[in-house]
């Protein structure tokens, strides 16, 4: 292609707090309409705002993990427009002092691996939710999510294509989930994308005209948006024609994007400080304290389980996923101690049962502990790999103790030699005729003896140990 896309993303992170940004009144999703709202999401005369402090300090904290700089001294602004969702006129948001600037996130794709700038991170209150009923063609406010908290991460134009913009938004999702400031879930609002779009010919360092494409609600939608939008930019700029600068919607049923109103500019909104909230100052003893409480972030672990465990980088993304999967992982390796095994189970026959049910692995009927275990009997040739699948599967069901599963059900793997040769030289001396055509040279009963033993003790025969004594007691009766 002779233009080169450029793509900037504003995300909104709705936080996992209980009450809103500036009030009291409960955040929670998924409540009546009009349940969550009180005389400051009304926006009633005499009704002041406070500052959530947890809000401010999950700002901290996804600033630190996106290593930006942490203003010292930021404050809130009103940003003026008016729609029905909105009673006060203004939302509370950040303009020219946001509390993180200047930071990076690292992004990968199956081509590239790419460093993406961060603009700013920023504080700001949700409007409410219009809801449209085409049946009395009447408009209806629900004023639940008015004031719900914020933040908005604003990325630098470092996104060259669909996939990476994809990969960014996994990535940060992924980042917020780890820290623990927000489910992430786009089904339910809680993650929203704005993106930002132009094209310019290759080796221009001139921005073209952009579009912002509104409210895109899932990784899906982002990618089909800007692949529909950069096709759309393509064919005006290849027929002579200037692109608007406008504010798009993207209709999800049709995979297209349609006008929406003209771009604003900041001067648009007449931000001023606002005048009901004083300066925020953050002072390093509190960027420290939060720091002190962060946990690993999914790029560190990723990087420990390939170079300290020896995993694959494939392994170790699949694991780091989540953090309830690495921790999962974590807790089963101390018990074990074989990285590659518990991958494995995990992995596979873990991720797939959980699947199946629909759970995820913080609600794992099997504990870590117990996959541990069942790991390490195995090592130990006390269990089957064969037999510990079965073994799993019960676990899986009933939350019991593997070894208390293989007790109770005779599965304890014979591995003492004594017990193994006494099989094995009795279905040798049962079996005289077989046993004759083998030394002759049908090679291939061995297998029935193999078979024979196994179904003497029942499965229970350590392989290895049954292959080596059988061999054995072989050759000793060809002497």
């Amino acid at each position: 292609m002779d233009y080169e896309t450029v793509i900037g993303l504003e995300v909104h992170i709705q936080l996992s707090t209980e009450s809103k940004i500036f009030s009291r009144a409960s955040a929670a999703f998924g409540a009546d309409p009009n349940a969550n709202i009180d005389p400051l999401t009304f926006g009633l005369p005499g009704s002041l705002p406070v500052l959530n402090k947890q809000v401010a300090e999950s700002a901290i904290m996804l600033g630190i993990a996106l290593n930006c700089e942490i203003r010292r001294f930021n404050r809130f602004a009103r940003k003026h427009y008016f729609y029905p969702d909105l009673p006060k006129g203004y939302q509370i948001s950040q303009f020219d002092e946001p509390i993180c600037e200047h930071g990076q996130l690292i992004i990968r794709t199956e081509e590239i691996e790419r460093t993406v700038g961060i603009t700013r991170i920023h504080m700001e209150e949700d409007a409410g939710k219009n809801i449209h009923d085409p049946r009395t063609k009447a408009s209806l406010v629900d004023l639940n999510r008015a004031g719900v908290p914020l933040l908005e991460v604003v990325s630098e134009p470092d996104i060259r294509s669909p996939a990476e913009a994809g990969a960014y938004l996994k990535t940060l999702r992924q980042i917020a989930r780890y820290l623990g400031i927000s489910d992430g879930n786009m089904e339910e609002g809680s993650l929203r994308c704005d993106a930002n779009i132009s094209l310019r010919p290759q080796g221009e360092l001139k921005f073209g005209t952009r579009t912002e494409v509104k409210n895109i609600n899932s990784f899906k939608f982002v990618e089909r948006a800007l692949h529909y939008e950069i096709a759309r930019q393509l064919a005006i700029l290849k027929a002579g024609d200037k692109v608007v600068q406008e504010t798009r919607l993207f209709d999800s049923a049709t995979g297209t994007t349609h006008p929406m109103r003209s771009k604003e500019e900041s001067a648009d909104y007449r931000y001023f400080p606002d005048p009901d909230l004083p300066p925020l100052v953050v002072e390093e003893s509190w960027i420290e304290k939060v720091r002190s409480n962060m946990p690993k972030l999914p790029e560190e672990l990723r990087v420990f389980l390939m170079e300290e465990l020896d995993l694959s980088s494939y392994d170790a993304s699949v694991l780091t996923a989540e953090r309830d999967d690495v921790e999962y992982f974590m807790e089963c390796l101390g018990v074990c101690k074989n990285a590659k095994a518990a991958c494995n189970w995990i992995s596979s026959e873990l991720f797939g049962l959980l699947k199946k049910d629909g759970l995820s692995t913080a609600e794992s009927p099997i504990s870590a502990q117990h996959l541990g275990e069942l790991i390490r009997l195995i090592d130990q040739g006390s269990i089957s790999g064969k037999m510990a699948k079965d073994v799993f599967e019960e676990a899986f069901k009933t939350g019991g103790a593997p070894s208390e599963i293989i007790r109770s059900r005779g599965l304890e793997q014979i591995s003492d030699e004594a017990t193994l040769m006494d099989v094995i030289n009795t279905i040798l001396d049962e079996n005289e005729e077989q046993l004759v055509a083998f030394l002759e040279g049908k090679d291939k009963l061995r297998g029935f003896f193999i078979g024979q033993a196994m179904k003497a003790t029942k499965g229970t025969a350590n392989p290895q140990k049954l292959n080596e004594l059988l061999d054995a007691a072989l050759e000793k009766r060809k002497g």
